[in-house]
């Protein structure tokens, strides 16, 4: 391969990337095992292969075998737009401009970090069955005594030395219709809202606390701007086996583990390495946003009931993942 060759492919891989990770990683390969390839479509000189479709093709997720053919055809077109793209840019010189070299760069870094972070995590070791059950008998509010929530929501605005006030007026009231007029009377500005979640929809905080509620109890935590009341409106009970729930749970302990690989991996990297703070960013490092406050996804926003900080939200597991182990819709 010639070096005006060699530069016309790695552009052309560059921008690819830029456009769709997927060219870039399967072009490569085309390019390198002629023989491997499989020719699609040629778009003037250069030519779109079976397997930049199939690598595309993979990223498709819920996609059914019958599908395969009709998305591989969509998919061959949108690659060939892509590869016209690419060559005009190339023609009128892009990759030599100053924004595109830093996008392109910034890409590269983020499939060679995400790349790293994949190879980390390979050596996690799969849950094993009594792991799993650990897990399960560990979690019941999740699991074998897990329930839908009705909440309803009830969003204030107040300043700070109200708030002890409306708590106060809470407890004492017989239900939140009459806590709903007592706001009426104080002229304080207040919406509502309602949605029905099942457990593993809240964070893992928040669901420890709504698992022992009662229908029709309220609970009240302060926000920046006043304060807002969460009501267990009703609940009912829906269960999940340890059978049900294991393919989430296996998949939930597994990516917990490559985590916690990667986080020990970066903290022995950053140990090892020689890192010098420049100008303004000089002497002690900057402490990181502390995270914002784990929030009950059942009407946005909605601040979680209390708990402590560092519980994990959602216990990691997937939502989804647990209704299609379930046969839910």
């Amino acid at each position: 391969m010639t070096p005006m060759n060699r530069s016309r492919l790695d552009r052309v891989g560059l921008l690819a990337v830029a456009l769709a990770a997927a060219l870039a990683l399967a072009a490569c390969g085309d390019k390198k095992d002629k023989a491997a390839s499989q020719t699609a479509a040629k778009v003037n000189k250069e030519e779109v292969t079976v397997h930049q479709i199939n690598f595309v093709l993979q990223q498709q997720r819920g996609l059914k075998p019958e599908q395969a053919d009709a998305a591989s055809k969509q998919i061959l077109e949108r690659l060939i737009d892509q590869e016209l793209a690419v060559q005009k840019a190339d023609e009128m010189k892009l990759d030599r401009d100053p924004r595109v070299v830093q996008q392109l760069e910034a890409v590269k870094r983020e499939v060679l970090a995400r790349a790293y972070a994949e190879k980390v995590g390979e050596a996690a070791a799969k849950p094993t069955p009594e792991d799993i059950k650990k897990y399960y008998d560990e979690n019941p509010a999740l699991f074998s005594q897990r329930r839908v929530y009705s909440l309803q929501e009830i969003q204030i605005e107040a300043a700070a030395d109200q708030v002890p006030a409306l708590r106060a007026k809470l407890g004492e009231v017989k239900n939140i219709t009459e806590f709903v007029e007592h706001l009426k009377t104080t002229g304080l500005r207040f919406a509502g809202n309602q949605a029905v979640r099942t457990a593993e929809q809240l964070p893992l905080a928040s669901l420890k606390t709504f698992a022992v509620m009662k229908d029709g109890q309220a609970l009240l935590n302060p926000t920046p701007n006043g304060a807002v009341v969460i009501v267990l409106a009703s609940s009912r009970a829906q269960p999940v086996s340890e059978e049900q729930a294991r393919p989430a749970i296996e998949q939930f302990l597994l990516n917990d583990r490559k985590r916690k690989l990667l986080e020990d991996d970066r903290k022995a990297l950053r140990t090892a390495a020689t890192i010098e703070y420049v100008g303004k960013f000089a002497g002690p490092a900057a402490s990181a946003p502390a995270e914002p406050a784990a929030v009950a996804p059942a009407m946005a926003p909605v601040a979680a009931p209390p708990a402590p900080a560092e519980a994990p939200a959602s216990a990691g597991l997937d939502p989804a993942a647990i209704s299609k182990g379930m046969g839910l819709k």
